[in-house]
């Protein structure tokens, strides 16, 4: 193998795949990174066996083949290299890995590339179109609600489904539960429902390029695998195995207060309050008044901490129904917030004991449920 690319180029490639790479494995193989000189570009993959990037940069390509190399060594020497071209030279009988750059000179070990798990390529008109842009802000929507607690594998991973012309995601970690529509431009012939891991779209939102339009999320049959590909770029993921719950039942039919608030307004105030609820339990307190006519009504953010002090926020509100006064966790609270474009939010309650819905005004397609803490005295 005998190449040449721009550092730059190289640099960038690296830094997609690196996050698939697994930093503790009792196989040296998957702590490398698959380079393979192929008809005129640069192939770069990593993968951990759950998660697999792989990723095609241009090359100058004068002599084909492939090694694996590994991957912080390569990744931290290539960002030390000068903005230049990168000469890569393989010494196949050593699997030794010789790099140019400028006046600098360096020899990687490698393994040979036949040990790499492999990681097939899929079928190009295969899967769902979707618009990258459209896609990415989806995954913002819904994955910061998904449970970090392996206990429960389901809560780990986004629910997709797909019905009809209707995508659905969902996440959920048993406090809190994300949900976001999205209208297709085909309808599909069969319904499709699969848990994606949470980690997975995190990385694909990382690295999806803005510059394309579209991805294709694929489903190969009994793999249990999905596979997103872009034009120069494939991420690859195990599935969740079980049964994701049945959320809709969580979602309140109804509500007794509903309240419409400036989503900067009330953004700001619950980040103040967080700085001293994170000191107690993470509690913060809305008291919700109705307006006299002349005045409009108003939501109260309090929050307070035996050890830092306290906080109190009022913001200006539309209310209709009955005053109520709810706690919630500030950090729930706030990150439902941070995904929110629109300027005006709704929050939707029925009591101090039972969930409030959240919903952006003028975004049919979002909405958002927190279970409510308790309120102490």
């Amino acid at each position: 193998m005998k190449l040449s690319v721009l550092q730059k180029n190289l640099a960038q490639g690296l830094n997609i795949v690196s996050k698939a790479v697994s930093p503790r494995s009792n196989r040296p193989i998957l702590s490398n990174i698959l380079i393979s000189a192929e008809e005129g570009r640069l192939k770069l993959s990593a993968t951990d066996l759950e998660l697999g990037v792989t990723t095609w940069i241009g090359a100058k390509i004068d002599d084909p083949g492939s090694t694996t190399i590994p991957a912080r060594t390569l990744t931290d020497l290539v960002a030390t290299f000068p903005d230049d071209k990168v000469l890569m030279d393989l010494t196949s009988q050593t699997q030794t890995l010789n790099l140019s750059a400028g006046s600098s000179h360096a020899e990687i070990k490698g393994i040979d590339a036949q040990e790499f798990p492999p990681m097939p390529e899929p079928e190009a008109d295969a899967g769902v179109e979707l618009p990258v842009e459209d896609l990415k802000e989806m995954i913002r929507q819904v994955v910061f609600a998904a449970s970090n607690d392996d206990a429960r594998p389901v809560l780990t991973g986004v629910l997709v489904s797909v019905d009809g012309d209707e995508l659905i995601m969902a996440a959920a970690d048993g406090f809190r539960l994300s949900v976001r529509k999205y209208k297709l431009s085909e309808a599909l012939d069969e319904p499709l429902r699969a848990i994606i891991p949470s980690r997975a779209l995190k990385e694909l939102a990382r690295i999806a390029d803005d510059s394309e339009k579209t991805l294709r999320m694929i489903l190969p049959t009994g793999r249990g695998q999905v596979i997103f590909s872009m034009k120069n770029v494939e991420l690859r993921c195990q599935l969740v195995e079980g049964s994701f719950p049945e959320y809709q039942q969580i979602i309140p039919e109804g509500h007794k207060t509903r309240t419409i608030v400036a989503t900067d307004a009330l953004l700001k105030a619950v980040r103040q309050a967080e700085i001293f609820a994170r000191e107690s339990s993470l509690i913060t307190r809305l008291n919700i008044e109705l307006g006299d006519g002349s005045q409009p009504g108003t939501v109260d953010i309090s929050a307070q901490s035996e050890e830092t002090g306290s906080n109190e926020s009022k913001v200006d509100a539309t209310v209709e129904g009955d005053p109520v006064e709810i706690a919630f966790n500030v950090r729930y609270l706030r990150e439902v917030l941070d995904v929110i474009n629109q300027p005006n939010v709704a929050l939707e309650t029925s009591a101090a004991a039972a969930p409030g819905v959240i919903r952006p005004m003028g975004d049919e397609e979002f909405l958002h449920v927190i279970m409510p803490m308790h309120l102490g005295k």
